[in-house]
């Protein structure tokens, strides 16, 4: 389930959309101001914003590109929402950062559908889709883990855990970068824990021999490989 922030101002758009997205799946959150979306994104990152361009006290224009100067929020997926429909318009808005541009009147299935192309390219770890590496899958649905056949049993953290590196292999993750995204950023525990749960994952993973998928790079952090060292195979 991917949680949703929508900042829009007409209370009947919002319920709309909020409505159809909640039946789609997804945890939604409503902001009417530019000060109520701040608050919300301050208290916790989400998965994605629907940000509509006109907002009382400051466009949705400029909140964007505060997010987008801002370290903390600056991958944060947008779409923006807008009665403007001229192509100046579309410009100005992916140039503030928007991911993806909604001209009013919009169908709430292309929202949708939009919502799902941008998550799938920015934060894959909020969709629901299968993933498989190397042989390692993972159904987000049924919350079942197995590799080659053989069926594995994984905490709640761990599954989440590896959820995240199977949406990126190859790539290293910092622990802060882990706990940001996998934790939460709003939640404040100690980096040494990152290694304790990569411990227990390992050790999950190892009935099927593929504890070596969970690579350490040294000075880095960590990672899914597909590629076994000479020491691990």
């Amino acid at each position: 389930m991917s949680r949703i922030v929508v900042v829009e101002d007409e209370a009947n758009i919002a319920e709309l959309i909020a409505i159809n997205l909640r039946h789609a799946g997804h945890e939604v959150t409503l902001a009417a101001t530019a000060e109520q979306a701040r608050f919300e994104i301050d208290g916790a990152l989400p998965d994605l914003v629907v940000l509509d361009w006109m907002l009382p006290g400051q466009s949705g224009l400029a909140l964007a590109r505060q997010w987008r100067a801002a370290e903390r929020t600056r991958d944060l997926p947008i779409i923006m929402l807008t009665a403007r429909s001229e192509e100046g318009d579309k410009v100005a808005g992916l140039e503030a950062g928007a991911d993806d541009y909604l001209t009013k009147p919009f169908s709430t299935k292309e929202l949708i559908a939009r919502i799902r192309a941008v998550l799938r390219r920015r934060s894959p770890q909020a969709l629901d889709d299968m993933l498989e590496v190397a042989g390692l899958r993972l159904d987000p649905v049924t919350h079942r883990v197995s590799h080659k056949g053989t069926e594995l049993k994984l905490g709640p953290t761990e599954f989440r855990l590896l959820h995240f590196l199977l949406t990126c292999p190859e790539r290293v993750h910092s622990r802060a970068h882990l706990l940001d995204r996998v934790w939460g950023d709003h939640v404040f525990i100690e980096e040494r824990t990152v290694d304790v749960h990569i411990k227990r994952l390992r050790e999950a993973l190892a009935p099927a021999q593929a504890s070596w998928m969970i690579d350490t790079v040294r000075g880095a952090g960590y990672r899914l490989t597909q590629h076994p060292s000479p020491v691990s195979a």
